[in-house]
């Protein structure tokens, strides 16, 4: 398993200096902070610690599996709100951000001898072991320290420390702050969905490169452009051809059929199934074919990409005109054309 890494949110003076106005005065009464004590066998009781501890330990349980909605439940109302709101990919990505594992994975929680939570995230690359201390809490804050390391890590050689802190909002404990940073949600989804946009715009980008290369393989294997991208999809693995696959005949036939078929001009297998339809990740594909002229001019064709939804797959539209040269521009969602500016 890869080494483990902690995501840890950008800081800023401005939140730093927010959560030390909600601090703890100094000498007030509080649990032992260690987290350190045997852990409980890996049948042990599942944990039931109330309070605080609890409900930390669960929202760590949900994000290790990456439940959305179980998460949420441990958010504040006003970052309920823009959690809801954010991508499905960035509400995943935040979700990551309190465990050590890039995978969902299977949660446990069990009891250390001290009685706290110990929270295992089970995943096929590894696993990782968060161990909650004791809370230093006053009235509706509770701070507390918390351990994170790959669950091989038995001498606690890489070992990430973190204080969290939870706020008792409508009578229920909701995480408030990891490290010396506000969860402010409304700021970071702002910042999360710009980059995510990015990236999709990119990956459109080099799809729509992909699909121009495809078009011109199927011109070199059949001497003419496809009629639509339809025709660079897979081919029906069961050849058009009905098949009964509830008994061991059945599957037999069938495996028999997919085996006898083959790529050919009405699919050639160059795109997937998603491409072929016209749609990936956000973005909408239109194929357009120039007729040769009679001065016996090849028949070329126009691409474009459009972000659907505009604005959280993407802004800009790509459009590859005729001789190949790929322009992008903000047109709301619409398609793109040859008066925007190129890219490379």
């Amino acid at each position: 398993m890869n080494k483990l890494r902690l995501a840890i949110f950008s800081s800023s003076v401005a939140a730093a200096a927010s959560l030390a106005l909600l601090l703890p005065a100094a000498g007030q009464a509080q649990e032992s902070s260690s987290v350190a004590g045997p852990i409980a066998p890996a049948n042990g009781t599942v944990a039931s610690a109330a309070g605080p501890a609890g409900a930390l330990s669960q929202a760590l349980a949900a994000a290790c599996s990456e439940s959305q909605a179980e998460f949420a439940k441990f958010l504040t109302r006003r970052n309920q709100e823009s959690f809801t709101r954010m991508t499905a990919a960035a509400r995943v990505a935040f979700m990551k951000r309190f465990v050590l594992l890039s995978q969902p994975g299977k949660p446990s929680i069990t009891l250390n001898l001290s009685g706290r939570p110990v929270v295992r995230c089970e995943t096929p690359d590894g696993a990782a072991e968060i161990q909650i201390g004791g809370a230093d809490q006053q009235d509706n804050l509770a701070f507390m320290p918390v351990e994170l390391r790959d669950a091989t890590d038995l001498a606690g050689s890489d070992v990430v420390r973190v204080n969290m802190g939870l706020v008792r909002e409508e009578n229920q404990w909701r995480v408030l702050s990891l490290g010396l940073v506000l969860l402010d949600l409304p700021s970071l989804a702002v910042e999360w969905n710009s980059a995510e946009t990015s990236a999709n715009e990119t990956e459109a980008l080099e799809t729509l490169k992909m699909v121009a290369e495809a078009i011109e393989m199927y011109r070199k294997t059949y001497l003419r452009l496809p009629d639509s991208l339809a025709k660079l999809g897979p081919p029906d693995p069961t050849g058009g051809v009905a098949v009964a696959t509830d008994d061991a005949k059945g599957a037999k036939i069938a495996a028999k059929t997919a085996a006898k078929v083959r790529a050919g001009p009405d699919a050639a297998d160059l795109l997937d199934a998603d491409l072929a339809a016209g749609k990936k990740d956000g973005y909408a594909y239109r194929y357009v074919i120039l007729g040769a002229s009679n001065l016996g001019a090849v028949a070329q064709f126009e691409l474009a990409a459009s972000p659907a939804p505009y604005g959280s797959a993407g802004k800009r539209s790509f459009f590859r005109d005729a001789s190949g040269s790929i322009h992008a521009g903000d047109h709301k969602g619409a398609v793109g054309n040859a008066t925007d500016p190129k890219v490379e």
